[in-house]
């Protein structure tokens, strides 16, 4: 959003002194950093739009908080003039939700359900899918998923993959307490927090049966019922 408007009013016409200097302010730099100042001034370079030591009018500052706006790493930009002719432009970036992993092409789903690159920059820990996974799904049920589970911290500590064999048989792969990998057969994505409060359940109460048993795969596609395999 281009707010420089609110500066040139007092004026009521551009100012003729020069930019003295450009800054970037990222918001969230505390949480995560996948672009730095330095990245995103070469990019003003590199479109020669650079304001340092140049007069500037709204097309200008428009064009430099388009140019950040369209880094992949970006999620909203706002660039505008102070009254000592310094450029500002604040900007947040995206967060990852899911990450894809398909033969050939890999991707995340951030936080507005969009697609975004990988890269080596990103460290963020989010649920992985696997399979049978095309972006719709990926930007919707499995999106809505992985913020449902972000917000659950008994099974955000557990569940790391999803795996779609088809729309309707879709597993999840849990580590255990020994830090084992298990197979929850879940089925389709239809009332996964019914199915899964339910397992949690089965765990809580039959502690020693699971010790006995060893199970590698537990089913919770139907009503009432966990059926576990060893």
């Amino acid at each position: 959003m281009l707010v420089a408007a609110v500066v040139w009013g007092y004026r009521m016409r551009p100012t003729e002194a020069p930019c003295k200097s450009v800054q970037f302010i990222i918001e969230d730099k505390a949480e995560r950093q996948y672009v730095t100042e330095k990245e995103l001034l070469q990019i003003l370079e590199n479109e020669d739009i650079n304001p340092v030591g140049r007069t500037l009018d709204m097309g200008a500052l428009y064009r430099i908080e388009q140019q950040v706006r369209h880094h992949p790493m970006v999620r909203t930009a706002e660039c505008y003039l102070t009254p000592r002719n310094e450029v500002k432009v604040r900007l947040t970036q995206r967060v990852p939700l899911l990450l894809v992993r398909m033969p050939g092409d890999t991707y995340f789903i951030d936080t507005d359900r969009k697609v975004m690159p990988v890269r080596t920059a990103v460290k963020d820990s989010v649920l992985v899918a696997t399979g049978a996974v095309g972006v719709q799904m990926a930007a919707t049920q499995l999106a809505d998923f992985a913020e449902w589970l972000d917000g659950e911290r008994y099974w955000k500590q557990r569940i790391h993959h999803v795996h779609v064999k088809a729309p309707q048989m879709i597993y999840l792969y849990v580590e255990n307490e020994e830090q084992k990998t298990e197979r929850i057969v879940l089925g389709s994505m239809r009332n996964y927090v019914r199915k899964l409060k339910k397992l949690r359940t089965f765990f809580d109460n039959s502690a020693e049966i699971i010790q006995d048993k060893n199970y590698y795969e537990y089913d919770i596609r139907f009503r009432g019922q966990v059926i576990g395999r060893y």
